[in-house]
């Protein structure tokens, strides 16, 4: 596992803007879906992501994961 639940569910949610599957998706989907939180278009001739759009999406899916851990103990601690 090289994402926290939280961190594959946040960056799902914010992509899909619905809610995340079940099990998470295959590595290669969720590094090219963190990569375009960074930048990366994708387009056809694009090739793959490069580490400054990966390392700018993973700042921002930290930040997404974050917030849904607040709304998640925000949901569940309102009584």
């Amino acid at each position: 596992m090289v994402f926290d639940i939280e961190e594959w569910q946040a960056a799902w949610i914010v992509a899909h803007r619905s809610p995340p599957p079940d099990a998470p998706p295959p590595l290669g989907q969720m590094v090219r879906l963190i990569a375009g939180f960074g930048g990366f278009l994708g387009r056809k001739h694009d090739g793959h992501p490069g580490p400054k759009a990966i390392w700018e999406g993973m700042q921002k899916v930290r930040a997404f994961a974050i917030a849904l851990e607040a709304g998640r103990a925000a949901y569940f601690n309102d009584g």
